[in-house]
């Protein structure tokens, strides 16, 4: 396997579908809205923490709801736009922190505000304070913690369909692979087989041609003897004269 077509491979197991985390996404964007929302409405229909005024800035609404109650947001609409399973891995765990913090916060705050806490008081009689408690804090964070943990499961978990758009991610990498990988044997077999022969045939003739004349130089001359009658001479004698000739 190349490493083209494993990072495809790769690819298609961290892409999910859309709608993975749509609903859990959606309700915690609302119940985030509630918790950053709440303690300043909360006093128009006497729902509230002292100080019970509406609109009222303190450091415990800060800490304690309105940055979690962000947060949860934040995860929400991650939830709900992301096709990418790593973003909603973290949009899981943002939003799973934000829930915890709800139900901890009013603990933890009194560290630095006392025994009152830096929440404030619950107003009301006590049926309306334990409401005002579940819905200000421990009840908001418990939903809001187990909808962000739903849907982080939901993300880590392989199904069947993720599996079939993981393959099918991988399909087209390998179909282009494959001709990039044959097409060069192609290209290079022709020349293998018709670049020899077409090369030989000239030296061949060539050779022969050279040693057609390197023979007709090597050959030994041919001499041509021809006797012709002898010519008297002035004491009488005959003498026979010897012609060679060299072709």
């Amino acid at each position: 396997m190349t490493r083209t077509d494993t990072g495809a491979r790769r690819g298609g197991v961290m892409r999910v579908h859309r709608s993975r985390g749509a609903l859990s996404g959606l309700l915690l964007m609302v119940l985030g809205l509630w918790g950053a929302l709440i303690p300043f409405i909360g006093p128009y229909f006497s729902y509230a923490y002292t100080p019970n005024t509406a609109w009222t800035w303190t450091s415990g609404r800060l800490w304690l709801e309105v940055l979690p109650g962000a947060a949860a947001f934040v995860a929400g609409l991650l939830l709900m736009t992301t096709a990418h399973r790593a973003v909603g891995v973290f949009a899981g765990w943002l939003g799973s922190a934000a829930g915890a913090w709800f139900v901890l916060g009013p603990t933890f705050g009194r560290l630095w505000n006392g025994a009152e806490g830096a929440a404030g008081r619950p107003i009301g009689g006590t049926t309306q304070q334990v409401w005002e408690q579940i819905g200000f804090f421990s009840g908001l964070g418990v939903v809001i913690l187990f909808l962000a943990a739903q849907a982080l499961g939901r993300f880590t978990v392989r199904s069947l369909r993720d599996v079939a758009a993981a393959e099918a991610v991988a399909r087209p990498a390998e179909t282009t692979a494959a001709p990039a990988a044959t097409s060069p044997a192609a290209s290079t077999a022709p020349a293998a087989t018709t670049t020899p022969a077409a090369e030989s045939r000239p030296r061949r003739t060539l050779f022969s041609r050279n040693r057609a004349v390197e023979s007709e130089e090597n050959a030994p001359a041919r001499t041509d003897t021809v006797a012709q009658p002898a010519v008297h001479g002035a004491g009488g004698e005959g003498a026979t004269r010897v012609d060679t000739r060299r072709d």
